[in-house]
């Protein structure tokens, strides 16, 4: 019996999301008095899975099927399937991301597994009882649900915990093969766009997150939004109707309809604050509103606010960054 955890992986690195699943699934193994086996999903170097062992993983399953670089539904089901077979895995950790919850959905159904999405802290065993504390209503409100059956899922929130380093700890690194057909494939995208932010860093793994609204007045002044960015190592990201007026990509919408996100910190500029956005951002540890109408309705969200003119106020902030960096 072992503790299986879905490694996500894109260009040989694993993502920060999936070094907390890591550690997370390790915390569950020791709870449980077995160990934590991870199988990787994308594209990976044995050198850096072998680094996953500083999180507390004792092996790595790697399928190095080259059509496994992109997701692919079916194919990503049938792979962690077999491997939680192989290792008799009762307990499956993956992160609430978009391959995570997908891949958790259809593992449910077919290892006939209880799924718990959400997740914000480590679970309860007590006895036979297993107990996890999910976020709902997006980030309102937690409820505490009992995981009942054999085989438990547990889809743990991005940022929800710093995970483990011990440094000097190695996994070892399996060749892993599941068998798989052209018709595992047949739901795989035609292609495939990474979208980066400033400084390349991908929006949904972003830890620092600096966004703006129809405050900024114009395509033409979102330069100071990524000069910020780019001073913080931040993503970027935007309101709903900023990108529905084409001042930026939709890939950037953060919200209740667009992107989730859940960074240590958020920078909101020249951003009212409507429920749809906070929706989507009222998971990030810290806030920090900048906007000139101290009525904002942001503010009331906000640990930190700033009343001020964005234009006035972002190259302030800009060149502070850059001299404390």
């Amino acid at each position: 019996m072992s503790v299986l955890v879905i490694v996500e992986c894109d260009n040989g690195e694993v993502k920060k999301s999936s070094l907390e699943v890591a550690s997370y699934g390790a915390q569950v193994a020791a709870m449980l008095g077995t160990t934590a086996t991870a199988v990787a999903v994308g594209e990976a170097t044995d050198a850096n899975l072998a680094q996953l062992g500083e999180q507390g993983i004792s092996k790595v399953l790697y399928d190095k099927e080259p059509r496994l670089k992109n997701f692919a539904n079916n194919a990503y089901t049938k792979l962690i399937a077999a491997a939680a077979g192989q290792e008799q895995a009762q307990v499956i950790v993956v992160a609430n991301s978009n391959v995570g919850t997908a891949v958790g959905s259809r593992l449910s159904v077919r290892l006939s597994a209880s799924l718990a999405t959400n997740v914000v802290e480590l679970p309860k065993i007590n006895g036979g009882s297993f107990t996890v504390k999910r976020g709902a209503y997006s980030g309102k409100a937690f409820s505490d649900v009992t995981l009942s059956g054999e085989r438990k899922i547990i889809a743990v929130k991005k940022n929800s915990l710093e995970p483990a380093h011990e440094a000097g700890k190695t996994a070892e690194v399996v060749a892993f093969q599941a068998q798989l057909t052209e018709a595992d494939f047949a739901d795989a995208p035609q292609q495939v766009v990474m979208q980066e932010q400033a400084g390349g860093v991908l929006l949904p793994e972003a830890s620092l997150v600096v966004s703006g609204g129809r405050g900024m007045k114009g395509p033409e002044n979102w330069s100071l939004i990524e000069d910020l960015a780019k001073a913080l190592g931040a993503a970027t990201a935007c309101s709903k109707p900023v990108s529905d007026v084409d001042w930026r990509p939709h890939h950037e919408h953060v919200g209740q309809t667009g992107i989730t996100v859940s960074p240590n910190l958020y920078i909101a500029c020249g951003i009212s604050g409507a429920i749809q956005h906070l929706a989507g951002v009222n998971s990030s540890k810290v806030i920090v509103v900048i906007n000139k109408d101290p009525e904002a309705p942001f503010f009331k969200a906000a640990d930190y606010g700033i009343v001020g003119d964005v234009f006035e106020v972002l190259p302030k902030l800009t060149q502070a960054v850059k001299e404390l960096g």
